[in-house]
């Protein structure tokens, strides 16, 4: 299956090449060079994001000028052609065995349209990732009471999904009128009425733990449990701006 990877990039020149790295790393590693396609996004930065990733053979660069997570999100899976179009963040870091896991789980599964795992915050303190593991634990146990008894949508992390191409198509893309916060909550729900939905442990995905130190961990908790819970049961969130 070709993959393509679709990744939105607002002001990103410090972590973005580290992101690119670990994917080409990962596409090498599987010998998929002539199946996998990255596709950076440049969300009107005012830095070096787009002159970064044109130093990149082979990367292709869209550029999206109106600014938004989700609308940069579309503009990149507009312009891919993968069966599968994962849609890591700018400050992400792709681990060994990360697209092997995601092949796997596709190709075992027609049915699965859409797949999801947990973000590891490397750059946090030893306390404040304890705080973040409890935090995504109850919220794979409201995946589990969402998705299998209520079958009123799912989870999935934002900036480490995969879904397929042809679930994105059928149900219209990306919803732009959302900023940021339900994004991931509102593709979810939207897929999980056509199919599968899949939330697992074994696809971690490492990322900057920035925003969690700068706002703190407990409003962006509160932030994106409420934020869920408004996408899951009345179809939009309730904060419209990412600050």
């Amino acid at each position: 299956m070709k993959i393509s990877f679709v990744i939105p990039a607002y002001n990103e020149e410090a972590l973005l090449s580290t992101c690119l790295e670990s994917i080409l790393a990962e596409v090498a590693r599987t010998g998929l060079a002539h199946e996998a396609e990255i596709i950076v996004v440049n969300n009107a930065s005012t830095d070096r994001t787009r002159e970064i990733s044109l130093q990149y053979k082979g990367i292709l660069v869209v550029d999206e000028p109106r600014k938004g997570l989700t609308r940069a999100r579309q503009a990149g899976f507009l312009a891919s052609c993968g069966e599968l179009v994962a849609n890591p963040d700018a400050d992400t870091i792709l681990p060994a065995g990360w697209l092997t896991t995601v092949l796997e789980e596709f190709e075992r599964n027609p049915k699965l349209l859409a797949l999801s795992g947990p973000y590891v915050y490397y750059d946090l303190s030893l306390v404040q990732r304890i705080l973040v593991k409890i935090f995504t634990f109850f919220s794979f146990v409201i995946h589990l009471i969402n998705y299998y008894l209520l079958r009123m949508g799912a989870i999935i992390q934002g900036g480490n999904f995969v879904v397929r191409r042809s679930a994105l198509e059928a149900i219209g893309g990306h919803n732009t009128s959302i900023e940021f916060y339900g994004e991931d909550t509102d593709i979810a729900k939207r897929i999980a009425v056509l199919g599968k939905v899949k939330w697992t442990w074994k696809l971690p995905m490492y990322s900057s733990g920035r925003r969690l130190a700068a706002e703190g961990l407990v409003t962006i908790s509160i932030k994106y449990a409420v934020n869920h819970f408004a996408t899951i049961f009345s179809g939009k969130p309730v904060t419209h701006t990412l600050i």
